[in-house]
């Protein structure tokens, strides 16, 4: 019997231009297996044209078979796919043939491609065909494959109903893979959301947290889930060496992944980790980074037993020096281990990680202004000389699923996070800053810690209705956050953001006391039902959330609040295929839910009272079109949000606020040539307040919500330099308001970013060079909001080197 994973796997190592680790592909965990088909065995075979890669990685899919390549042999070749009935051989042979590969089938089942050999026609048709020339992308096991160009995958996870490729799903999803990561030096996580133009950063770079708005609605650092569950993912910067792909999944979302720690709405971010492969891998890779940060990172993974059962991968990383923030010092250690098991009808991986982030000299900052908005100071500026900080995360997260008959797949996890920090973390802004520059501030000295224990676990069943297929989903989950901390407040000082001096630091309050208690825990049901030969698809599905929150006094350790609410929220999704497999209409109806509001204002009327969790709406509709090797993505949204507000007449809050963001987004990806790959696109976003208290500001504009947004990348490869690639970007965003009485304004911003890569081999090794300048022009504005009335300043210009050589 063949083995179960079925797809295209890419045997290409560093000295191929763009090129991923080798690996054996798998289809989705939560998609149908496709059977072996035997030898002799005639089929009907539809394999859509596209390029050679997409065409390949189609064909093994549909005929269960697991299909290893050299990406050397097929990349720029086209495929006129395949219609008619075959045997697998004869199959084999019409794809490949008119390019002259082999496919050779091991003993335990595994097609591998080879250049056709002299003695080609003297090789049995049941173990070699002759095959095309091709590119072919790394796939990552039980993930969906990588589309061509290899930048971003042709699916993503959605929650509770698993893998799912893009095409077959009501929802804008985007998943960058470790290629991207990798050509791309991306160093943090939102480096990597640089391509994408729903997302924006707002923290000021180099901060000890990333945080980030997603169609215009905050999503912070602790709502980054782990292979599917939160609370596991490292606070403050999330490594990129340990991630396969980061997957955005734009709008609302309690369906499909329950309610998120801190109630984002505009979207979901979630990282998964990369596995052992089928070809072994030994990486290292040294790079730079300006002002003076120098970094190593080794890439090891192995699999073992007679059908790789076991596989093993190892990341770790140390950076240290300087930063381009004047007189600041950062040091970061990084290491992390992933096992897993895979057999016939068992799947289990164990991953476990360490990562610690300490810096001195100073932090990146926040502003807020007194009266209009000032420009912003000379890049690298350290307004907080002297601060320092530490982080530590330690995590471990163990998954599985089985599959207990062909039908019928349960899945568990369990995941624990221990997170400790100490020093000067946030609250590093200053102001309110008068027009000359000059402002009165204090610093805050923080200790504190999170303890997280995730629980997921569910089971999907597969079953026909008469006409109708379902695929229909039951899921449980918990999340326990237990959390505390203490802060001590320097003394005021006096300064200037364009002379600043050294801060009144804020002494060490000590060890941190038990101040918050909250458990997340929830149950969900959904149904994918698919008819007419998959040409409409239907999802629909209700998530029961409960939200129990307690909080301590620090002093004391008092209870002093406590909140006990449920929330249902529902979702329907509709994708429509009537021109074929390469066209979707799409439209959803889906919900997102925030922690309710607690009254705090001692003198309202309604003092203490706890309103039940928020539920924001998101109506969307949009089209998906699969050109073959590139893609087109078109989607219209409404998304309302409730908020609590102050009834004036009444000295009551309630939670009648709303706030309402309209937008387009259009997003490309995919090669439109052989050797030119474009990546990114352009979003238009109309954020409302539309219910405020005492309608004061009905009408406003949200802050920190531009109305224009747009980051388009692409990549060229140089035919008369093999191995050359010469990349550029730009990265917009159009002005926007800084609070929400829409007093204060900060302008538009672009920026661009350029660089190269050079593939090759030296000494039998394969090594890739590469290097980059972003912000090439040096433009230094605020370039975004946290808070409402702070501004960010955007990073100066940026070179980054590295080298990779697989051993």
């Amino acid at each position: 019997m063949a083995l179960a994973a079925a797809g295209v796997a890419d045997r290409a190592n560093a000295a191929s231009p763009g090129a991923a680790p080798a690996t054996k592909a798998a289809p989705a965990s939560s998609a149908p297996r496709a059977s072996p088909v035997t030898s002799d065995a005639r089929r009907a075979w539809r394999i859509a044209p596209g390029t050679l890669d997409a065409v390949l990685n189609r064909f093994a899919s549909a005929a269960g078979i697991e299909l290893t390549v050299d990406a050397s042999l097929t990349q720029g070749r086209q495929s006129a796919g395949l219609d008619g009935d075959y045997t697998l051989p004869q199959a084999l042979d019409q794809l490949l043939s008119p390019h002259r590969l082999q496919a050779m089938r091991s003993n335990q089942g595994v097609y591998t491609l080879r250049a056709a050999t002299h003695d080609a026609a003297n090789v049995s048709a049941g173990d070699a065909v002759v095959l095309p020339t091709t590119h072919v992308v790394a796939q990552a096991v039980g993930l969906p494959e990588a589309y061509e160009g290899g930048q971003v995958a042709r699916g993503g996870r959605l929650g509770l109903l698993g893998n799912k490729d893009l095409m077959d799903v009501p929802f804008n999803i985007a998943s960058y893979t470790a290629r991207t990561i990798q050509d791309q030096q991306s160093t943090t996580l939102a480096d990597v959301l640089d391509n994408d133009p729903s997302v924006r950063f707002t923290t000021s770079s180099g901060h000890m947290y990333e945080n980030f708005s997603v169609r215009g609605f905050p999503l912070t650092a602790d709502e980054v889930s782990l292979n599917g569950m939160f609370g596991l993912s490292p606070y403050g910067h999330v490594p990129t060496e340990f991630i396969e792909r980061v997957e955005v999944l734009k709008g609302p979302n309690a369906l499909l992944n329950g309610m998120s720690p801190s109630g984002a709405v505009g979207g979901a971010i979630n990282v998964v980790t990369k596995k052992a492969e089928s070809t072994p891998l030994a990486r290292v890779t040294a790079d730079y980074l300006s002002d003076a940060q120098f970094g190593v990172q080794a890439d090891l993974g192995r699999r073992f037993g007679d059908d790789e059962q076991i596989g093993i991968r190892f990341n770790g990383a140390l950076r240290d020096g300087r930063t381009t923030l004047e007189g600041q010092n950062k040091r970061r250690q990084f290491g992390a281990v992933a096992l897993d098991l895979k057999t016939d009808r068992v799947r289990i991986g164990l991953d476990a990680y360490t990562d610690t982030e300490k810096y001195t000299g100073g932090s990146p900052w926040m502003a807020t202004f007194a009266t209009k908005v000032v420009p912003p100071p000379a890049a690298g500026t350290n307004v907080l000389r002297g601060e320092f900080g530490d982080l530590e995360s330690t995590g471990a997260q163990l998954r599985g699923e089985v599959d207990i008959t062909d039908a019928i797949t349960a899945y568990a996890g369990i995941g624990a996070l221990s997170y400790r920090y100490a020093g000067f973390i946030t609250g590093t802004r200053t102001g309110p800053i008068k027009p000359d520059g000059s402002y009165t501030g204090a610093t805050y000295y923080q200790r504190g810690w999170t303890d997280t224990l995730s629980l997921d676990a569910g089971v999907r069943t597969r079953f026909r209705t008469g006409a109708l297929k379902h695929e229909l989903t039951l899921s449980a989950t918990s999340l326990d956050t237990t959390s505390g901390n203490v802060f001590t407040t320097s003394s005021n000082y006096t300064s200037n953001i364009y002379a600043p001096v050294d801060p009144t630091l804020a002494q060490d309050p000590g060890a941190a006391p038990k101040t918050a208690d909250t458990t997340l825990s929830s149950f969900a049901l959904a149904d994918t039902i698919s008819m007419w030969h998959d040409r409409v698809t239907l999802i629909a599905g209700v998530r029961s959330q409960r939200v129990r929150a307690a909080a301590f006094s620090a002093s004391t350790g008092a209870r002093t609040s406590n909140y006990d609410e449920n929330a249902i929220t529902p979702a329907f999704g509709l994708v429509l295929k009537p021109f074929g497999p390469n066209v979707s209409l799409y439209g959803n109806y889906i919900e997102g839910l925030t922690q309710g509001g607690m009254v705090t204002d001692v003198s309202a009327a309604n003092y203490g009272q706890i309103f039940a969790p928020y539920r924001s709406k998101q109506a969307e509709f949009g089209v998906k079109w699969d050109a073959g090797s590139f893609t087109n993505t078109l989607a219209f949204f409404q998304i309302t949000k409730p908020g609590m507000i102050k009834d004036t007449a009444t000295n009551t809050y309630n939670p009648d606020g709303e706030q309402r963001n309209r937008g387009v987004e259009w997003n490309v990806f995919g090669e439109f040539t052989p050797r030119w790959r474009v990546l990114g696109g352009v979003a238009y976003t109309r954020g409302e307040l539309t219910k405020t208290a005492g309608n004061l500001y009905n009408g406003n504009t949200p802050y920190g919500v531009p109305k224009w947004t747009a980051n388009l990348g692409t990549e060229w490869d140089l035919p008369w330099v093999p191995g050359m690639t010469l990349t550029g970007r730009m990265i917009t965003t159009s002005s926007q308001y800084v609070n929400s009485a829409n007093t204060q304004k900060i302008g538009g911003w672009t920026r661009y970013d350029v660089g190269a890569r050079y593939a090759t081999r030296l000494y039998g090794k394969g090594v890739v060079f590469r290097a980059a300048v972003e912000n090439v022009t040096n433009r230094i504005a605020w370039s975004g909001t946290f808070n409402d009335g702070y501004v960010i300043q955007n990073a100066p210009r940026t070179f980054k080197l590295s080298a990779s050589i697989d051993f």
